[in-house]
């Protein structure tokens, strides 16, 4: 389950969300996106959940709650799932239903 996560601290490493998650079950994998000039965190990341029940039961249980100091934002993750795949890519280019990528 790939579970979405906003408003982190900036002072927060992919180390601490992996072990707030791992209290609910195994982590597959946690990203804090950074700015690519900067490399300073944007505030958001995704953490990579390997069983949906254990993923949920995060979701529910850290939704809102404070850390380091920041009422942090979980939720299931939407969108593209799978990374890689050509079709996918060509299509968010181009469609114009893809309102989120057109800021």
């Amino acid at each position: 389950m790939n579970i979405f996560v906003s408003n982190i601290s900036f002072k927060v490493r992919e180390q601490a969300l992996n072990e707030l998650f791992a209290q609910y079950g195994e982590v597959a994998s946690v990203r804090i996106i950074k700015d690519k000039e900067t490399r300073r965190s944007k505030g958001y990341g995704f953490v990579e959940m390997l069983n949906d029940h254990e993923g949920n039961a995060a979701i529910t249980a850290l939704n809102g709650t404070n850390h380091y100091e920041r009422n942090i934002v979980v939720a299931e993750a939407k969108g593209k799932r799978e990374t890689g795949n050509s079709s996918d890519a060509s299509e968010s280019g181009t469609n114009g239903n893809h309102q989120e990528y057109n800021n």
